[in-house]
């Protein structure tokens, strides 16, 4: 039987080469160290306090009307009511979108923290000696374990799977809110992480200077040294969605990967720090929080450009299963680029616009 073949314009995503970064306005000269990226506003945290957007990091403004004045603001993170600092000072909270800021650290032992994270209506926080837990936006926290140990860097893995990145013991895990941790140090040879990322069912973290990224795809069981395309470095940010996971080195800028950390790519044209201690994403920007020079945007319109191939394919194939670009196998979404797999070993990468 002689099969029909059909024509598929297919469009293929490379690295546009003229990209560049962007300083943000009103950040420059700037220690930075945190970043944070709601639906309607931008913010930066740093030695001087916490700044605010509302044009996607193109300039920012101090927003730190009773937030720590007298130490740095190490990170955020934000719930459906407030939004959260976490400073040398403990954790502060904004009702109105960074216009005023409000102490919140009743039942915090130890005031100087280093990341924090919401899941739904519970929060955590990683200080010096130990991480904290609240259930009701931050009026009151309790110890979520670890006490004594130096906590460096938290995230949450499938909202219920915690992990914290340490100074000097590795990486630990929780599966019950911080009641019980267990050291995952399979297969690394830093004990020193700053940075920590869930992504799906993949957990990425930055070891010290002489490591690198690390990656783990058994719920840290077992990890593994990424090389390919990325420098061995310390990395003290990450940031990820379906599309592409970002590291930011210490020492040599920014890495992006759009196979969930299997190649590398790094972007530093125009970044006048290579010295990145946080990086984030809006909806049009990859943000990077630098040492010394501030804030610098990259619109990630430069990641793609498009190369058109004409392509034969069997009309009578059949689908076998949809993923996203991570691997992760889905069902069919609108405006989000998916992967479709046929049985004649042919792949498709598609986006439907609603």
């Amino acid at each position: 039987m002689k099969l029909l073949l059909s024509t598929l314009i297919i469009t293929i995503s490379v690295f546009s080469a003229n990209a560049q970064w962007q300083q943000s306005i009103g950040s420059e000269n700037l220690d930075v160290q945190s970043l944070l990226t709601t639906e309607e506003y931008d913010f930066f945290g740093g030695a001087t306090g916490a700044y605010r957007s509302s044009d996607e990091s193109a300039t920012f403004t101090f927003a730190n009307s009773g937030n720590d004045s007298n130490g740095p603001t190490r990170g955020f993170t934000s719930d459906e009511m407030y939004i959260y600092t976490c400073t040398s000072q403990g954790v502060f909270r904004s009702a109105d979108h960074g216009e005023n800021w409000i102490p919140k650290s009743d039942g915090i032992s130890q005031g100087l923290s280093h990341g924090m994270i919401s899941s739904g209506e519970d929060l955590f926080l990683s200080t010096l000696s130990g991480v904290f837990h609240s259930n009701d936006h931050g009026d009151n926290w309790t110890s979520a374990g670890m006490s004594g140990i130096d906590c460096r860097s938290i995230c949450i893995m499938q909202d219920s799977i915690l992990f914290v990145g340490t100074q000097g013991s590795g990486v630990y895990k929780s599966t019950d809110a911080g009641l019980n941790w267990t050291a995952v140090n399979n297969g690394l040879t830093s004990t020193n992480f700053r940075a920590i990322q869930a992504e799906g069912a993949t957990v990425f973290a930055g070891g010290q200077n002489g490591t690198g990224v690390y990656r783990s795809t058994d719920f840290g069981e077992n990890w593994t040294l990424l090389t390919n395309g990325i420098a061995s470095s310390s990395y003290r940010g990450f940031a990820s969605n379906n599309s592409i996971v970002l590291a930011g080195s210490t020492s040599n800028g920014v890495f992006y990967s759009l196979d969930n950390g299997d190649s590398w790519t790094q972007i530093t044209d125009g970044l006048l720090d290579l010295n990145v201690f946080d990086i984030e994403l809006n909806n049009n920007y990859i943000i990077a929080a630098t040492h010394t020079q501030g804030v610098f945007r990259f619109p990630l319109s430069d990641i793609f450009t498009s190369e058109v191939i004409e392509k034969q394919l069997n009309p009578n194939r059949n689908l076998l299963k949809v993923v996203d670009l991570l691997g992760r196998e889905t069902s069919f979404k609108p405006n989000i680029s998916l992967i479709y797999i046929y049985d004649d070993g042919s792949v498709e990468k598609k986006m439907t616009l609603e």
